[in-house]
C-alpha cells in the first residue's frame, strides 16, 4: 500500500473520530505529496524514498514551528504542532538511537577511509542514503562532524 493510500485510510479514520488534530496532519502529508508528483510533471507514483523524504520534511517543520512558538511563550501554538508532528511520525519507519546512528556512521567513516573535515561530505551523503527516514538530518549531521573532528 504506497502512502497517499495510507494517508487517505487514515484520512478516513480521523473524520469519523472527529479528531480535527489528526485531519490537519493527514491533509498536509496528501497536499504535500500531490505537490511532489505535479512537480515531476506526470502523475507517477513517488518512490519509497521521495515519500520518506517528504514525511521527514513535515514533520521537521512541525517541530521548528513549535520550537520558535516555544522560544516565544507561546505553548498555544507549540502543542498543536508537536501533537501534528507526532500524527506524521507515524508514517515514518521506526528512528534509531543515536547509538545506532553512530555505529552506522563509523562503519561508513571506515568504509569511505575519511580522516578529516575535509571528507564530511563524502560521508554525509553515505549516511544519509543509509539511514533515510531512519534519523533525522540534524542528528547524523552531528556524530559526523564529532567523528571527523
Amino acid at each position: 500500500m504506497s502512502l497517499e493510500q495510507k494517508v487517505m485510510t487514515a484520512m478516513k479514520e480521523a473524520m469519523k473520530a472527529k479528531d480535527s488534530n489528526a485531519l490537519t496532519s493527514l491533509r498536509a502529508i496528501k497536499s504535500a505529496i500531490l505537490l511532489a508528483q505535479t512537480e515531476s510533471g506526470a502523475k507517477e507514483d513517488l518512490t519509497e524514498d521521495q515519500e520518506l523524504k517528504l514525511l521527514q520534511k513535515q514533520v521537521k517543520q512541525r517541530k521548528d514551528s513549535a520550537a520558535i512558538f516555544t522560544e516565544q511563550g507561546r505553548s498555544d501554538l507549540a502543542e498543536p504542532e508537536l501533537a501534528q508532528a507526532a500524527v506524521i511520525e507515524q508514517f515514518l519507519p521506526d528512528q534509531l538511537s543515536e547509538e545506532e546512528v553512530e555505529k552506522v556512521v563509523i562503519a561508513i567513516i571506515a568504509k569511505t577511509g575519511a580522516s578529516g573535515m575535509k571528507d564530511m561530505g563524502k560521508v554525509m551523503g553515505m549516511a544519509n542514503a543509509e539511514l533515510t527516514g531512519k534519523a533525522d538530518g540534524k542528528t547524523i549531521s552531528t556524530i559526523v562532524k564529532n567523528k571527523l573532528s
